[in-house]
């Protein structure tokens, strides 16, 4: 599985406040955005999930490659089973979930799991993170623009807010692509804002630059 925008995208956005100490990575793929957690916080326990088993066995690889892996463990599992039986609460979950709700499907059975939204529904997903967060807790997801209004509404029926909301362009006449969204138990004002990745190709914004930079080799 390719390295994408959107989890390096989610990965720098999610603030992480000196209290996180506990972060758990559902669906993590290759194990980008939990590695970015680990560049990024002091966090004791950074834990991943995966259910795609090659997928889990690069993430596993990845971490014990990186500067962090004595902070890093990926659990291979589906989200669905893993919060049922786990009794552990998490400071952060962070999720790039499968969102591709079309009936076609390839002949890749792992990138069809990464993609399609009937392996981790966002009814799911929500009920899970209800679960598994602390207290004061917070769930960051990036999903299409077209789904935020229905997962916001998701969410509120299992009692998360969102309380930041970032809308994602491509550039500055293209339309909103994604959003990214942190939830949390408290409502409170929704702290709104918009992020554009380019201005031309290849000609990335200085908020982009300033977001990522530190995640990529050449910026």
């Amino acid at each position: 599985m390719k390295i994408g925008t959107d989890g390096v995208l989610l990965g720098s956005w999610v603030p992480i406040s000196e209290t996180v100490n506990t972060i758990l990575d559902i669906g993590t793929g290759t194990g980008v955005i939990a590695l970015i957690m680990a560049q990024r916080s002091h966090a004791g326990t950074i834990d991943a999930l995966e259910i795609d088993e090659l997928a889990y066995e690069q993430a596993v690889e990845n971490f014990e490659a990186s500067d962090w892996g004595d902070r890093l463990f990926c659990y291979h599992a589906s989200f669905q089973e893993f919060f049922q039986e786990i009794d552990d609460e998490y400071d952060l979950l962070i999720s790039n979930p499968p969102f591709y709700k079309d009936t076609y499907k390839t002949e890749d059975s792992s990138r069809d799991l990464a993609r399609f939204e009937d392996a981790l529904p966002f009814e799911h997903l929500f009920i899970g993170a209800t679960h598994l967060l602390s207290e004061n807790g917070r769930f960051g997801v990036i999903l299409p623009y077209k789904e935020e209004e229905v997962v916001i509404e998701i969410a509120h029926k299992v009692g998360l807010y969102p309380q930041k909301i970032t809308r994602v362009k491509g550039n500055p006449s293209s339309e909103i692509k994604r959003t990214l969204l942190l939830f949390g138990f408290e409502e409170m004002e929704v702290k709104l804002d918009e992020l554009i990745i380019e201005n031309e190709r290849h000609q990335y914004t200085p908020e982009y630059v300033d977001l990522t930079r530190d995640f990529y080799l050449k910026m």
